[in-house]
């Protein structure tokens, strides 16, 4: 799937939505609960569950990354499927401190 910053995707297997947010430029093979995503604009009901070991869950408002950080998603519909590229998972974005204001 050619995925943009702003494009937004949900899971055939459970109720995740994300937005990407950072997206690299060539083809990705994004998955949720081990199943290839959809557009969000997709309105065929799929269903069956998460595979094993793809399970862990989404958490609203969270922004996942893969190792190298060149893939960014926001999940804004959490699920029980876990986000990943191909059958590597991604983890979600640590956050930084905000500065101190004096």
């Amino acid at each position: 799937m050619e995925l943009r910053a702003g494009s937004r995707i949900k899971s055939a297997v459970c109720d995740t939505e994300v937005i990407a947010v950072k997206a690299p430029a060539e083809d990705i093979d994004i998955r949720c609960g081990g199943v290839p995503m959809t557009e969000h604009t997709n309105s065929e009901e799929e269903g069956g569950t998460p595979a094993m070991g793809a399970d862990g869950g989404t958490l609203m408002g969270k922004r996942y990354v893969n190792p190298e950080e060149t893939l960014e998603l926001l999940c804004t519909k959490p699920g029980a499927g876990s986000l990943g590229v191909g059958d590597t998972l991604l983890e979600i974005k640590e956050s930084k401190p905000l500065p101190a204001s004096d």
